[in-house]
């Protein structure tokens, strides 16, 4: 992870911006020091998590922070999600969307519903942002010396609006925090709540930010890992697993909820089974599933979507071969309903990572946004017994 740190300097009439690039271990950042939902005795689901219960479980996958943090005004940064450490355009990885409600934009869809692969890494950013972090992710596939004849380059960027907390009209993102956030990209523990893209986003009213979490699916069902991470930046009336919380906290009437769940969330799905384009889709609708649960209503002005990858290096697309056939091993149909699962609990526990993980946050304005009220949510969460530690009985699979 890379923290950006910019101080305003004034010489003559030019203003300068200093850039203080500070790299850390991905787990250092302070979004770890409250704590993630199962540090406090929630599980949520029945399936185990992966070591890190993160995104990068995966194997292959790789996630880097660039957190831009500048004055009162500027809180915001960029997330990058890499399918995998090599040259991915030239050996690209089977990938689908879903979107659950368009309000919002998110770059190089249209090719991956074409083709049904991505071939650069998946940049999260803010709204205003978007054409930045396409700049950055086409210079980190050009950079590549195989890449030297590449004329064409379909970047893959998300976004949500953090203009509540940021600047967001300053455009403060360059192609260079792009490079820096892909450059930084490690596997292992991933930094949660206010870093990255998440560095000035809201949920439910609350601090959201960055989360992720991991389902194993048993040998007996392929022992296949599913990954998520999200950027959590959206409206509706907060459940954690299960319990009323945003109801018994009492901030928000059905009226006011309903009037202010405009916002937006990226939902990224990683995993290593053979999953093709399609099988793919429907992974990333299940974890829309993951999403409702938490209590989230993909409002009119929400822009809510999911992308999903398989890391499977059998599936690679090469972008040249001087074969006509590509023969692939995939999943059945029949098989597939343990990932869905798998996708729905990583989806609901990476949302709720998100917020237990931000700190409270001031910004544009004076605007401040308190983080989700722990203390106040596991009583709430003990007294509807959704408390719980990891399920003891045996599943019959």
């Amino acid at each position: 992870m890379i923290f950006v740190l910019q101080k305003k300097v004034f010489m003559k009439t030019k203003t300068f911006i200093l850039c203080l690039f500070v790299c850390v271990a991905s787990f250092a950042g302070n979004a770890q020091q409250k704590g993630r939902v199962r540090d406090y005795g929630i599980t949520i689901g029945v399936l185990p998590t992966g070591g890190h219960n993160a995104i990068t479980d995966v194997p292959g996958v790789k996630v880097g922070h660039c957190t831009l943090i500048n004055g009162t005004d500027i809180r915001t940064g960029v997330t990058a999600v890499l399918p995998h450490s090599g040259n991915i355009f030239q050996s690209k990885v089977p990938a689908a969307c879903f979107v659950g409600n368009g309000f919002g934009k998110l770059a190089g869809t249209t090719q991956i519903a074409e083709l049904g692969n991505i071939e650069s890494p998946i940049i999260l950013t803010n709204t205003m942002s978007v054409a930045a972090g396409l700049a950055g992710c086409i210079d980190y596939v050009l950079s590549f010396p195989e890449n030297d004849r590449v004329v064409s380059v379909n970047g893959v960027v998300g976004e949500t609006n953090d203009s509540g907390l940021n600047d967001i009209r300053a455009r403060i993102v360059t192609p260079e925090h792009v490079m820096a956030a892909i450059r930084s990209a490690t596997d292992g523990p991933v930094a949660e709540g206010n870093v990255g893209a998440g560095t000035g986003t809201v949920a439910f009213g609350f601090k959201g930010g960055i989360g992720t979490a991991s389902r194993v699916l048993p040998a007996s069902l392929g022992g296949y890992t599913v990954g998520v991470l999200v950027q959590s930046n959206f409206g509706g009336i907060l459940e954690v697993n299960g319990a009323p919380v945003g109801v018994e906290l009492g901030r928000y009437s059905y009226k006011n909820q309903i009037e202010n769940a405009d916002g937006s969330i990226m939902i990224i799905v990683a995993t290593d089974a053979p999953l093709e384009s399609r099988n793919l889709e429907r992974l990333a609708k299940r974890a829309f599933m993951g999403l409702a649960k938490t209590g989230g209503i993909a409002s009119n002005g929400s822009g809510d979507y999911m992308i999903a990858f398989s890391t499977d290096p059998a599936l690679r697309v090469p972008h040249s071969t001087s074969g006509s056939v590509q023969t692939q091993t995939v999943l059945r149909n029949d098989d597939v309903s343990p990932l869905f699962l798998a996708a729905i609990e990583a989806t609901e526990e990476a949302i709720l990572n998100s917020l237990f993980a931000a700190e409270t946050m001031s910004g544009m304005n004076g605007t401040t946004v308190q983080a989700l009220p722990i203390d106040k949510t596991l009583e709430i969460v003990k007294k509807y017994g959704k408390i719980y530690g990891p399920v003891s009985i045996t599943p019959v699979w």
